[in-house]
């Protein structure tokens, strides 16, 4: 029977469908190491609404960007800073245990990702061992080498410390544990995660030769995030700087990027998926700031997509508000903007949640358009890739196809 569909109802039917945010990239465009220096990287331009249709975004480099904005511009930024949420353990039988922490539930007690886990069962403990001479960074009775010269050589034993956990409780959301860490009473569990964690890499990282400190903004100030919130890697204190000569105001959000952020979209129907909670703070001098820029005819720019994600789950009410809690908010084609007039993203997986929102802002196809266009000149992905600017010029109107959870 032939489709009697018209053109606008399938392109509407692709915006519900996680088959329509796929696409093609050659593996080799993967970025495995972020630029150096950090505003190197390359930046495309979407400036106008025939960009992506008619048109070809611009090439630009990430330094640029002063010039790109006006005079009056606000760039809201998330100042989570990523721990080190990767734990290496083993259970008393030695059998190896790998651990990915998610969030705190309750004090020192954590969802986490055990790997592997089908057999881990409830009340298992797990060991984990200090990682060789930054024991010091511990405090708890050898806490008083306070110079290098007291440290133990090379080929002196180093002191033994250990963390224990224990499994409580299945997650059915994410499929991960509830692990409750024995910490002395003095110390928090973020506070040893300096001694006994990694700062995590995604898994399509695999060759990267980058510090831990090349994963973090240069703003990063609060810790809870197990993953950077990438656009804003781009950024220098240089270029933050010259920002600020321009007149080109910075505020902060935070939201600490868990598994809501990178939890690929399961559900062929996206209108169905639902959002793990992430928590986040939008703090009232951050509002002002928004509402002044507003009032003087600025532009909110959001850098990345968790700013995004702040700004307007803070904004459900209708109205923009100082808020600290838990937001599930997905944003997808048909989303009602209350806040952001224009972002600075990455290059996001397909059939990820990251790329229905930055396609709520200027259409699926058109983005996938822009896409193509970044392959097509060897633009860098992912989280160490290259940059994209969607200007308030480039935005335009999209169909209400569905309510925001």
């Amino acid at each position: 029977m032939k489709d009697s569909s018209s053109p606008q109802e399938k392109d509407l039917e692709l915006d519900c469908s996680v088959a329509g945010y796929d696409y093609k990239l050659p593996p080799e465009l993967i970025a495995q190491n972020p630029a150096v220096p950090r505003d190197s990287s390359r930046l495309l331009v979407v400036d106008s609404l025939t960009s992506g249709i008619e048109t070809a975004p611009q090439h630009h480099i990430f330094h640029d960007l002063p010039a790109l904005l006006r005079s009056g511009d606000l760039l809201v930024m998330n100042n989570t800073r990523v721990i080190p949420a990767r734990l290496y353990g083993h259970k008393s039988t030695g059998a190896k245990i790998q651990v990915l922490l998610l969030e705190e539930r309750q004090h020192n007690c954590w969802l986490a990702l055990v790997k592997p886990g089908k057999s881990f069962k409830l009340g298992a403990k797990i060991i984990f061992e200090a990682k060789g001479v930054r024991i010091r960074e511990w405090g708890l009775g050898i806490g008083d080498w306070e110079d290098s010269s007291q440290l133990p050589s090379p080929q002196s034993p180093v002191p033994s410390l250990q963390l224990t956990a224990t499994v409580l409780e299945t997650d059915a959301a994410t499929g991960g544990r509830l692990l409750q860490f024995d910490v002395p009473a003095e110390k928090t569990l973020v506070q040893l995660l300096e001694v006994f964690g990694e700062v995590p890499l995604p898994p399509y990282i695999t060759t990267s030769q980058a510090a831990d400190e090349q994963y973090q903004t240069v703003y990063a100030k609060q810790p809870g995030a197990i993953a950077a919130p990438t656009a804003g890697l781009h950024f220098t204190p240089e270029l933050l700087q010259q920002l600020c000569d321009r007149k080109i105001n910075q505020a902060f959000v935070t939201l600490h990027v868990g598994v809501g952020t990178f939890r690929p979209v399961e559900v062929e129907d996206v209108t169905t998926h639902q959002m793990h909670e992430e928590w986040i703070e939008v703090p009232a001098a951050t509002v002002e700031q928004i509402r002044a820029t507003k009032a003087a005819g600025g532009r909110i720019i959001a850098v990345g997509t968790t700013a995004v994600r702040a700004l307007e789950g803070a904004a459900q009410s209708g109205n923009l508000q100082p808020f600290c809690g838990k937001t599930d908010l997905f944003i997808y084609p048909g989303y009602q903007w209350r806040v952001v007039d224009g972002l600075i993203t990455n290059f996001h997986l397909p059939r990820s949640s990251l790329l229905m929102l930055v396609s709520a802002l200027i259409g699926r196809q058109r983005l996938l358009n822009i896409y193509n266009e970044a392959i097509a000149f060897r633009y860098r992905f992912y989280s160490f890739g290259d940059a994209m600017l969607i200007l308030p010029s480039a935005v335009g109107e999209t169909r209400l196809i569905a309510s925001v959870q």
